[in-house]
């Protein structure tokens, strides 16, 4: 009934997060999204912004994902669903409360190849040992980027990954800090080829070596 109601208006519920403030979870034209302040989180045009970036990669080549950002889940369902990718994947995600969403709204649950980690992607990253195939990088408090994940350090410990997709920018104030980035992963060896306005939005970075 709810998804029904949905096309004529949308319907949505509020949740708080400490990390993220107001969330929201939206049914809209037959779709449930979750949505921020200022952004959609997931199901939404983020969804569609990262099958777009997803498409650059030959994913069913990689035995090992890993997915910084969690959000609603919906990386894991253009994933599974599809490329019918089967092989592992390590989500990691800051706030329990999308977690939590992520589980009793979008059914993203752990699993034996799913493994979920609330945990800050920042200290996950300098503290890994595991050796991933792909990482994708969806890191937004609301519709900001935090600056630590532009930093030296951050990419200094991935640069042992072979390819690497960024969703890197909704706004110009990210320009120089992606430009200094940029710089860092070419004399690392990795080729960048940078797509700007992906949906009149955002900004993708398709990382390989």
């Amino acid at each position: 009934m709810i998804r029904l109601l949905s096309y004529i208006y949308p319907i949505s519920k509020k949740v708080k997060s400490l990390y993220n403030g107001d969330l929201k979870i939206v049914w809209f034209n037959g779709k449930k999204l979750l949505d921020s302040k200022n952004a959609n989180y997931s199901y939404g045009s983020l969804q569609e912004i990262l099958q777009i970036g997803v498409a650059q990669f030959d994913v069913l080549a990689f035995k090992k994902i890993l997915v910084l950002g969690l959000g609603g889940g919906s990386i894991i369902t253009i994933l599974r669903n599809e490329y019918l990718y089967k092989e592992h994947i390590t989500a990691i995600e800051i706030d329990p409360e999308i977690i939590k969403i992520a589980e009793e709204e979008f059914h993203i649950k752990s699993n034996n190849k799913l493994k979920i980690v609330c945990a800050d992607a920042y200290d996950f990253v300098l503290k890994n040992k595991v050796e991933f195939d792909f990482v994708i990088i969806d890191l937004f408090i609301d519709n900001v980027i935090p600056a630590p994940f532009f930093s030296t350090e951050f990419w200094e410990h991935l640069a042992n990954t072979k390819q690497l997709l960024f969703n890197a920018s909704l706004h110009q104030k990210n320009e120089k800090q992606l430009k200094k980035l940029i710089v860092f992963l070419k004399q690392n060896g990795f080729t960048i080829t940078q797509m700007n306005h992906v949906l009149k939005t955002n900004t993708l970075l398709i990382i390989k070596k």
